[in-house]
């Protein structure tokens, strides 16, 4: 169908320059975070503001949808997160830490706008392609993954020749790519989906329910399979925000470039985002429990790889493997989640699941500083190691208990 085509390209594109946006500004984050508090232990204090923000718009961001469509809901999002940008790139530039960590609140609620937008795929789609359409929404962050990180260079050189600091052409940046996405959005972004999505769910209705119908929350969260779905999610979003954010500032301390800082977070993203099309496929094909089994055991190589090297090379495969695993872990729940959910119920459920994501990326940007600056960054890994073991169980055991027999 020409509509669900261009609706998954359009928000294909969307998640690049929103990604775009995210990524040429977090590089630098935990480094403008350490400057200008002028305390090593709050680096991850302003990513740890940035998921906050975005974990207290997530779930309004869900209940929008269902009042005013996903069109007008995912383009207010980048709208604010474009005001976020600019004021934490006037904050650097004021040397203002309150001023700084208020932009990145605003950020951070762009980024759960853009990342409802895989559920918004999804759910203009049969069940026998869910997986591939969330995964080609993911795949998007490829593009603007790779591209943001390889920005922090040139886009703080302008800003130095602007006499400005060179930190905050970044977050200038950021609210360039904010911006045109949102305007993307708000062009191309037709039929609205929620219309489109309604006529899917009358023709492949949820056993159990007449159309039309929904379940209240706490019986939705007694679903076993929407459990799992959401508690994979929930770890692998900990885990990997725990281990990527603290890493620029690791490697930092360790002598490394700019330059070898930026690679290494690209090939972070590239593990995020780049192999999205295959890991959709194998969600279709092999099951959503298998995926976010192999993706946990990623986890755990990639938690016990950070015990090791700073050298360039393995910081590179380790934050590659981190970043790999997570997307397993993401694809495979998404997908899962969206097929134990009525249309009615998806909005409300995937806006609770995404602020419980944003809410633990807070919490583990928070306390990857202080464990960083207590306990060191071996620690962390180990504790990324242990931590990624209990959704490798839950994968098994929703492989071998046959729990992800879809519910629509």
């Amino acid at each position: 169908m020409p509509f669900r085509r261009r609706i998954k390209w359009t928000l294909f594109a969307a998640q690049a320059f929103g990604s775009a946006g995210f990524l040429v500004s977090s590089t630098v984050t935990p480094i403008v975070g350490a400057s200008l508090s002028g305390h090593p232990a709050w680096a991850g204090v302003p990513a740890a503001f940035y998921w906050g923000g975005g974990a207290c718009f997530a779930f309004v961001w869900g209940r929008m949808m269902d009042r005013i469509g996903r069109r007008k809901t995912i383009a207010m999002g980048l709208g604010i997160g474009m005001t976020g940008a600019l004021i934490a790139s006037t904050a650097v530039a004021a040397s203002t830490f309150a001023g700084f960590v208020g932009g990145l609140v605003l950020m951070g609620a762009a980024n759960t706008a853009v990342q409802l937008a895989r559920f918004v795929a999804a759910e203009v789609h049969p069940k026998a392609e869910r997986g591939r359409a969330i995964a080609t929404v993911v795949w998007g962050g490829t593009i603007g993954g790779v591209l943001g990180p390889l920005l922090v260079a040139p886009t703080s050189r302008i800003a130095e020749s602007l006499a400005f600091p060179r930190l905050a052409g970044p977050y200038a940046a950021s609210g360039a790519f904010f911006l045109v996405g949102g305007l993307m959005i708000l062009a191309l972004l037709r039929p609205e989906p929620k219309d489109l999505a309604l006529a899917i769910n009358l023709a492949e209705p949820t056993p159990g329910l007449a159309p039309g119908t929904a379940r209240a929350v706490r019986e939705i969260l007694r679903d076993r399979g929407v459990q799992v779905a959401m508690l994979s999610m929930l770890l692998a979003q900990g885990v990997m925000s725990t281990l990527m954010v603290i890493s620029p500032l690791h490697m930092m301390g360790h002598q490394h470039s700019l330059g070898n800082i930026s690679a290494v977070m690209s090939s972070h993203v590239i593990g995020m985002f780049a192999f999205s099309i295959v890991t959709g496929k194998l969600a279709d094909a092999w099951g959503r429990g298998p995926l976010i089994a192999v993706g946990a055991m990623i986890l755990v190589v990639a938690g016990i790889g950070a015990t090791q090297s700073v050298a360039l090379g393995p910081m590179s495969l380790v934050l590659f493997l981190l970043g790999l695993g997570w997307n397993l872990c993401y694809v495979g729940g998404s997908t899962l989640l969206s097929d134990r959910l009525s249309q009615r119920e998806r909005a409300r459920i995937q806006g609770l699941n995404d602020a419980l994501l944003t809410g633990a990326s807070a919490l583990g940007s928070l306390l990857s500083g202080l464990a960083f600056g207590h306990l060191g960054y071996p620690f962390i890994g180990l504790t990324v190691a242990a931590i990624a073991v209990v959704p490798l169980s839950l994968g098994w055991h929703l492989t071998t208990s046959r729990t992800e027999a879809p519910a629509t």
